[in-house]
C-alpha cells in the first residue's frame, strides 16, 4: 500500500479518480467514522454524502483483501443481468482502488442500521423480518446451483473458499504453547468448551454438512442490514417496492456457500438482542438470567417466526434440496453465537457468566437443533411451513414444491 488516506488528503484523492470537483472541495464536511477500518464520511453541498474506506495493514504490513472481495461481489450482480435487480437491495460501491485498498460507496443516508432501530425503539415488527427473509431467499433462490455464478467466485474471490471451509477454526484443542497468549477469561471459555465432548462432535458433522451450493452473504448480523428511514409508509401503504426498504452491506465475506449459514446467522442475531438483555450473576442460575431478560425471547419470536416463514414461501424448493434444513439453520444459528463469544474474547478480552449463558443455549442449539426449534421459532416447524408444502412427514420427509407431481 503506497498510499495512506487521511482528512487531509482524501479530497486531493476523490479529485484525481474523478469523483469530486475542486470546487466541492471548499463546501463540503469530512467526519471520521469509528470502524475496523478506515472510514471517512464526506458531505457534498449539495447533500449527497459518500463513505471513503481504506483497509488497514496486519502486522505483517498486508490487508486481508476484504475490500477486493467485496468488490467482485459489486461486479458479481452486475455482470449478469438476470440477477441485476438485487442490487437494489445491496450497498452502493462506486469505486475500488487495488494498489491502496480504498473503496467508496453512495452514503445512504436514508436508511439506519437495522439493530440501532431495534436498540433504539424496542420495536420488532414482524413484517420487517419477513422482508429480510424475503430478499435473502431471492439472493439464495437465483443463485442456487449455477456452475456459471460458482465459477466466478472461483475464479475472482481472494479471501477464504467456504466450499472448503472449516467451522471448528479457533476452536481446537489447545496445547500448553498457546496457554500464554491467550487471557484468563480465554482459558475459562476453552474449559468450559472443551468440557462438552459432544459439542465439539456436533460443530464437526456440522462441516461435514456444510453445502456450498449458491451466493451467500457469510456475516448477515442485523448491524449489516439497513433499514428505510420510511418503513412504515413504505411497509403499511406499499408506497413503493420491498427491495428498497431494506438493503445488506459489508459484502466482504460474501462467496460461495451455504444458504443455511446465512439464514442461522440472521437468527443468532436476534437471540443476541435477547441474550445481551439479560441480568446475570454468580448467584442466578442461567434459567432464571434468561427468563428474566429485560426484552424477553417472546418479544423476538415472532419476528424470527415471520423471517423464516417468508423466506420458505419464497424460495420454498430448499426444503427439496435439504430435507433437514431447519436443524441446520438451527445449528448454524447456534455457531454463530459461540462466533460472537470468540469476537468478544477477541476485541475485549472477556467471558464472563453473561458469556455462559450464551454458551449454554448455543450448546442447545447445536446438540439438540430438533428439540429447540420451538423454543427459537415460538410455534411448531410445520407451522411455519407454507400449506401447499405441508406434508405428514415432517421432520424426516422430503417437501414437495407446488409445481411437483
Amino acid at each position: 500500500m503506497k498510499f495512506l488516506l487521511s482528512d487531509k488528503n482524501v479530497f486531493e484523492y476523490l479529485i484525481s479518480q474523478g469523483i469530486c470537483t475542486q470546487e466541492e472541495q471548499s463546501l463540503s464536511e469530512i467526519e471520521l467514522k469509528p470502524a475496523k477500518n478506515f472510514n471517512l464520511l464526506v458531505s457534498f453541498p449539495d447533500g449527497h454524502k459518500i463513505l471513503v474506506k481504506q483497509e488497514r495493514i496486519n502486522r505483517e504490513g498486508k490487508t486481508l483483501n476484504e475490500f477486493a472481495d467485496e468488490w467482485q461481489v459489486h461486479k458479481f450482480f452486475q455482470l449478469f443481468p438476470e440477477i441485476s435487480h438485487l442490487r437494489s437491495s445491496l450497498s452502493e460501491a462506486i469505486h475500488f482502488d487495488s494498489e491502496n485498498s480504498i473503496i467508496v460507496f453512495n452514503y445512504l443516508q436514508e436508511y439506519r442500521d437495522l439493530l440501532d432501530f431495534y436498540h433504539s425503539e424496542s420495536f420488532f415488527p414482524p413484517q420487517i423480518s419477513r422482508l429480510i427473509g424475503t430478499t435473502l431467499a431471492s439472493i439464495h433462490r437465483l443463485t442456487i446451483n449455477r456452475q456459471d455464478y460458482q465459477e466466478f467466485f472461483q475464479k475472482n474471490k481472494i479471501g477464504v473458499d467456504l466450499e472448503t471451509h472449516d467451522l471448528s477454526r479457533g476452536l481446537e484443542r489447545i496445547s500448553p504453547a498457546v496457554f500464554g497468549l491467550l487471557p484468563a477469561d480465554g482459558l475459562k471459555f476453552f474449559t468450559l468448551y472443551q468440557r462438552y465432548d459432544h459439542l465439539g462432535r456436533a460443530i464437526a458433522d456440522l462441516s461435514n454438512a456444510f453445502n456450498a451450493c449458491c451466493f451467500t452473504h457469510n456475516d448477515l448480523k442485523l448491524n449489516n442490514i439497513l433499514l428505510s428511514l420510511n418503513w412504515e409508509a413504505a411497509i403499511f401503504k406499499e408506497s413503493y417496492s420491498d427491495e428498497k426498504i431494506i438493503r445488506f452491506i459489508d459484502w466482504e465475506q460474501g462467496n460461495w456457500g451455504d444458504p443455511a449459514n446465512d439464514l442461522g446467522t440472521v437468527i443468532a442475531s436476534y437471540l443476541q438482542i435477547w441474550l445481551h438483555s439479560m441480568v446475570t450473576s454468580r448467584t442466578i442460575p442461567i434459567e432464571d438470567s434468561l427468563r428474566l431478560a429485560a426484552i424477553p425471547l417472546q418479544s423476538l419470536q415472532p419476528c424470527i417466526a415471520a423471517l423464516v416463514s417468508a423466506y420458505l414461501a419464497q424460495f420454498p424448493e430448499i426444503l427439496e434440496y435439504r430435507p433437514n434444513f431447519f436443524e441446520l439453520v438451527i445449528q448454524f444459528a447456534g455457531l454463530a453465537l459461540i462466533r460472537s463469544i470468540q469476537a468478544t474474547l477477541q476485541h475485549q478480552r472477556t467471558f464472563g457468566n453473561a458469556g455462559i449463558c450464551i454458551l449454554q443455549v448455543a450448546k442447545n442449539l447445536l446438540c439438540r437443533p430438533q428439540a429447540s426449534m420451538v423454543t427459537v421459532f415460538g410455534m411448531e416447524v410445520s407451522d411455519l411451513i407454507p400449506i401447499g408444502l405441508r406434508t405428514s412427514q415432517y421432520p424426516g420427509g422430503i417437501y414437495k414444491t407446488p409445481t411437483s407431481k
